[in-house]
């Protein structure tokens, strides 16, 4: 096992588990610092690129001394470092076609696509923290299960990658845990879980948000009686808000809303960062109910991120002016790259001396929710959706997380499948319009009533969340209401089949 992926104990997760529980957060802090300011150094010396761009920017690599002087360097990015310099110049040692990789692109949802290579210890890197929070949400040590994958099984990142890690965390650790493939294929799912779900306690589902909607709904459709299993969820690629979290619990039948689902933060860049615990998923969704608790945790009390603890020893973030960079031994190594991300970081100690002075009883919270035996002693990282994933109308954002609420009305549900993409356009008087694209239910006809209905629900979110669009809306009244565009189910125009979700068309 490559030392620079795993630190010293790393390989045992029952021992990690143990430290993660018992080792104070400030233990984990000083180890990533540690692990950021080796990484440069040893960048600087055998990366000839970043030898090359730090050249360029006249950092003396011999005078980074601190974190302090760490903070102070240059950020990297896809445009500034990857795509400037040869695909063997951003590897160790110059090394890129006579070692081995397992290689995934990025959609180039927000330009062209690139490909990361990805060595076999960040698929062991990957099993480490799966492995973790499998054991601790999903009781595997215990209960003999079935992991469903049901991410993009092609280049993409998702699918490959958590196949990988499955096998490994079986294998390892002896676990009943088995592994099916079906990737997007829905039918396939839908059999899996008809065929097999019966042999096992429980079955996993790793899935995007969107796509696990349509797999409960289709499922249905097929007669599966979802609270006949014991399911649990793991999602990734993009966040969704609390409401979506209480539709998957109430048609499946989830007992414990803080250890039944799970969603990841990571990157095809550098691999999963990070994830929800119990603790930050209870801590998100009292923060949903709670104004005062939510101003206190977030900058911005119009959008909701996702809350995730990470460990700085892998993985060592900083948040400067609400941007969030990163630093790991990813397959090309990085260091402060720019993930183009909004969000933040919270130390752990920072947020219960927050709580404990708004009078929130986070030791009666955690026992309440019977979860203590899943604290973790790691800082937490908050992320946004996308700066660019956003429609910009009568010059101020529009955000897809304010539509997605408003879809998920129990009088639209029924009707749509909660999918749409965004748009804005210029009528021929040179009048901004805004589109919205919205999925129907399968056999679903369309009708002036329900169109009348959906855009009400979107003025609605739009007027309460946002108070731009209260002013404009004062001023321009129905001239800023959305046209409500209806497409039939999977239509491939804006709504291919398993394809990640595209919320926005710029």
């Amino acid at each position: 096992m490559n030392r620079l992926y795993l630190p010293n104990g790393f390989r045992d997760p029952l021992w990690l588990e143990k430290q993660l529980k018992t080792r104070p957060e400030k233990d984990w802090r000083r180890l990533g610092q540690r692990r950021a300011m080796a990484l440069f150094h040893e960048m600087s010396a055998r990366v000839p690129a970043y030898k090359d761009f730090l050249k360029k920017h006249k950092v003396d690599p011999t005078k980074i001394r601190t974190v302090k002087d760490f903070a102070q360097l240059p950020t990297v990015n896809k445009d500034n470092y990857l795509r400037k310099y040869p695909r063997e110049a951003l590897c160790w040692d110059g090394e890129f076609k006579n070692k081995s990789w397992t290689v995934s692109t990025t959609s180039g949802s927000t330009g062209r696509p690139y490909y990361f290579p990805r060595e076999n210890s960040q698929d062991w890197q990957y099993a480490m923290m799966a492995e973790l929070y499998l054991r601790a949400n999903f009781d595997i040590a215990k209960l003999s299960t079935l992991y469903i994958v049901a991410f993009p099984m092609g280049a993409w990142i998702g699918g490959v990658f958590t196949y990988e890690a499955i096998k490994i965390v079986a294998e390892r650790g002896g676990y009943n845990l088995s592994v099916i493939t079906p990737g997007i294929h829905k039918q396939e799912i839908i059999e899996a879980v008809k065929q097999l779900g019966g042999d096992f306690d429980q079955i996993l589902i790793g899935s995007y948000a969107p796509f696990l909607k349509d797999i409960l709904d289709d499922g249905k459709e097929a007669e599966i009686n979802w609270h006949d299993y014991k399911l649990g969820f793991i999602f990734s690629a993009e966040g969704f808000n609390e409401l979506f979290r209480d539709y998957v619990i109430k048609k499946t039948g989830l007992t414990n809303p803080y250890k039944d689902t799970l969603n990841h933060y990571g990157t095809v860049d550098m691999g999963t960062m990070s994830h929800e615990t119990p603790l930050s998923v209870m801590l998100r969704r009292d923060a949903t109910a709670d104004p005062g608790l939510f101003k206190l945790l977030f900058p911005h009390d119009d959008k909701l991120p996702t809350l995730t603890q990470y460990n700085p020893s892998l993985f060592y973030f900083e948040e400067d002016s609400g941007n969030l960079y990163c630093s790991a031994y990813s397959g090309l190594p990085l260091v402060r790259y720019d993930l183009k991300d909004s969000g933040g970081v919270l130390k752990l100690e920072q947020v219960k001396k927050r709580l404990a002075g708004y009078g929130y009883d986070l030791a009666g919270a955690v026992k309440k929710a019977r979860i203590g035996d899943t604290i973790w002693n790691l800082p937490f990282v908050y992320v946004y959706e996308r700066n660019d994933f956003s429609v910009s109308f009568y010059a101020f954002q529009i955000y897809p997380e304010t539509i997605r609420r408003a879809l998920q009305a129990e009088e639209l549900e029924r009707f749509l499948t909660g999918k749409f993409t965004m748009t804005v356009r210029y009528d021929d008087s040179g009048q901004q319009r805004l589109e919205i694209h919205v999925e129907l239910r399968p056999k679903q006809p369309e009708s002036e009533l329900l169109r009348s209905r959906t855009r009400r629900y979107i003025v609605d979110a739009l007027l309460n969340e946002s108070s731009e669009y209260r002013e404009t809306h004062v001023m321009y009244g129905k001239r800023v209401h959305p046209d409500i565009i209806f497409w039939q189910y999977e239509d491939s125009q804006h709504f291919k089949p398993g394809a990640k979700q595209k919320w926005v068309k710029q």
